[in-house]
């Protein structure tokens, strides 16, 4: 029976595994026991996928990113070129600390930019955006926009990816989709 995804001849998918149809996994990738990678996936070249690891659908890891035990990607997520995310706070070479991996969770919609480190045991809201380099310490907030090292909030994202320039009356309208977003208590959510 064929398989219901694509893998390039040099990737390593070892037992275990849930791959969804129609994803592709490129060169030199490694995808570790008990990962579930959902649908329509694109795993870049050089992407290693730690074990237990959760992608959702439509997940796009760009080359050299290492996604480690503990992270889970929900569906639609982008993670840029070279990004990285740990799982241990405080790593020491001679002592052990897998039975302290720290969860962290990237939800629906987010991006998170080329050379971005992700700190472990936080939440990327949903829709947020990382800029590149960035290093990310503390939770953010759905479509925030945060940049920096370590990252600081320096605004809000719609959807679509283009920045939101707030009203007196508390709304912004994404230039593409025409999509109506609010500011209220110092946190933004779409109209329905």
């Amino acid at each position: 029976m064929m398989q219901p995804y694509f893998a390039h001849a040099s990737a390593i998918i070892d037992e275990g595994c849930e791959i969804g149809k129609g994803t592709k996994i490129w060169h030199f990738s490694h995808i570790m026991p008990h990962c579930k990678i959902g649908q329509n996936c694109n795993i870049g070249q050089n992407v290693v996928v730690s074990p237990g690891v959760v992608l959702g659908d439509n997940v796009k890891v760009q080359n050299n990113v290492s996604i480690y035990t503990g992270v889970t990607c929900e569906d639609d997520v982008f993670l840029g070129p070279s990004m990285v995310f740990t799982n241990v706070i405080n790593p020491r070479s001679a002592i052990n600390r897998k039975n302290q991996y720290s969860k962290t969770i990237v939800k629906k919609g987010a991006t998170i930019g080329a050379n971005a480190t992700i700190v472990c045991g936080i939440e990327i809201g949903k829709f947020a955006f990382i800029g590149a380099g960035a290093v990310v310490t503390k939770s953010v907030s759905d479509y925030a926009l945060v940049m920096g090292n370590p990252a600081r909030q320096s605004g809000w994202m719609s959807e679509y990816g283009h920045k939101l320039i707030f009203g007196k009356d508390g709304t912004a309208i994404c230039p593409e989709s025409n999509d109506t977003y609010r500011l209220q208590n110092g946190l933004v959510a779409k109209d329905q």
